[in-house]
């Protein structure tokens, strides 16, 4: 999400993040241009006033580096020139501000949809299945309860089944923070994960 209003950024990262995503937070143009083109995002939410760099000069830019990155623009600009002109740029969605949350992320939840290939919009490891449109996580066809924070970590461990993932990765992407050697929060969740669905995921897991 690219937006330089903290309290705004906060309300939808926590209302998102409460839906089983995990949220980004760019402050300015320059830096929502940079995210936007080093990361894989399933949806960007794109401010038009921001610091730095305007919102229409990033969406101009992705569309250049991630031409099927799904972008969302969201706007105090009501005018219908915005609209158009955001649109013929590139952007699949446009919502005004103020607005409704459950509109907002009924709308995310249409562009993932409509972005994803099945094979992406749901991960398969063995008998373990992920559906990250539903939020619903199933081994040998039997549902999964999972926090968000549980469903964020399992989904990044399937997504990177094989490869070898660090703590440190690990929490910058499921917790959204810097890395602290003092903390075994990654351990205790998948310990505890691992108990409850003793699942296999190759040699994805946690090394220091």
């Amino acid at each position: 999400m690219a937006e330089d209003d903290a309290a705004l950024a906060g309300f939808v990262r926590q209302g998102l993040q409460n839906e089983h995503y995990t949220v980004d937070i760019a402050e300015d143009g320059e830096q929502a241009r940079a995210m936007g083109s080093e990361h894989e995002y399933d949806v960007v939410i794109l401010d038009l006033s921001l610091p730095k760099l305007d919102g229409v000069s990033v969406l101009r830019h992705l569309r250049l580096k991630r031409p099927s990155l799904p972008v969302l623009v969201l706007t105090q600009r009501q005018k219908v020139e915005d609209r158009v002109q955001c649109l013929d740029t590139g952007a699949d969605d446009y919502l005004a501000k103020p607005f409704s949350f459950s509109e907002l992320s009924a709308r995310i939840r249409a562009l993932v949809r409509r972005s994803h290939l099945p094979s992406e919009a749901v991960l398969e490891v063995d008998d373990l299945r992920l559906d990250r449109v539903e939020h619903r996580a199933e081994r040998a066809g039997k549902r999964i309860d999972l926090t968000s924070k549980e469903f964020a970590l399992l989904e990044y461990l399937m997504r990177n089944a094989g490869r070898q993932v660090s703590r440190a990765m690990i929490i910058e992407h499921v917790w959204n923070l810097t890395f602290d050697t003092t903390t075994n929060v990654v351990d205790v969740y998948i310990n505890y994960g691992l108990r409850v669905t003793y699942v296999s995921l190759g040699s994805a897991g946690a090394q220091q």
